[in-house]
């Protein structure tokens, strides 16, 4: 690339979401919606009120099933802090302080360092709801391809980073932007050593014809030396809850 990226500044704190087994992906999703959004909206307006730490912005990505029919992931929050926030003792939800993490397994945050690489939000339109409360609402008319990055055991997190920003990402984006792709973000892990995975890619096209052709298109450029092929994980999605916009 001609320029070199700058990440956004603080940390994007990503939440991993996967229903119990007790619970269907309906249920889930509604108590998000309707009962864990608007409790996380409330607080970080009040935390701004009073001059705390608090989210910036706050989406909600909701995956697809695979191939199969299964949901690995059945969602994934994401809120940018102006920086990142310390890592609980235990995961969040172990006691539910609402439905929707009654009805969800407990969950850790997963502290990241945003590159914005290609900028969709001319594409991405936030609408507020006109009936009811503003926010949470909704937005579709894309297909979204979020890439959960595990790395290989004893990898060296330096070199990969350096890799994936100066080689793979010139790779990817003029790839996707011929195959009409309008959006890519990259999040590094903060500590990936502590993390499931070592990051995470974000491509968005208008419709799934944009990604079968990327895939039909993108060339190797050796990311492949870092990253272990059996914990990589492609999910699709199609819609997104907007918290704070």
């Amino acid at each position: 690339m001609n320029n070199p990226l700058v990440p956004t500044p603080g940390a994007k704190m990503l939440y991993l979401i996967k229903r119990k087994a007790t619970a269907s992906r309906e249920e889930l999703i509604a108590h998000w919606f309707a009962n864990h959004m608007p409790q996380v909206i409330a607080s970080q307006h009040d935390q701004a009120a009073r001059g705390k730490v608090h989210a910036s912005r706050y989406i909600a990505t909701l995956f697809d099933a695979d191939h199969t029919g299964v949901h690995p992931w059945d969602g994934m929050a994401q809120l940018w802090f102006e920086r990142r926030l310390p890592r609980p003792k235990i995961p969040m939800g172990t006691e539910p302080t609402d439905t929707f993490q009654q009805k969800a397994e407990p969950y850790m945050p997963w502290a990241t360092t945003e590159y914005v690489v290609l900028d969709g939000s001319d594409h991405l339109t936030v609408e507020p709801l006109s009936l009811n409360a503003p926010y949470p609402s909704t937005r579709s008319g894309f297909f979204k391809v979020s890439f959960l990055v595990k790395a290989q055991s004893q990898c060296d997190y330096d070199a990969f980073f350096t890799h994936w920003l100066d080689v793979h990402v010139p790779n990817v984006v003029n790839t996707a932007k011929a195959c009409g792709g309008f959006g890519y973000v990259v999040s590094h892990s903060i500590e990936p050593e502590l993390e499931l995975y070592a990051g995470l890619a974000e491509l968005y096209f208008h419709d799934k014809s944009g990604w079968s052709q990327y895939r039909a298109s993108i060339k190797p450029d050796g990311m492949e030396q870092w990253v272990d092929p059996k914990g990589l994980l492609v999910l699709h999605a199609q819609t997104e809850m907007i918290g704070i916009p």
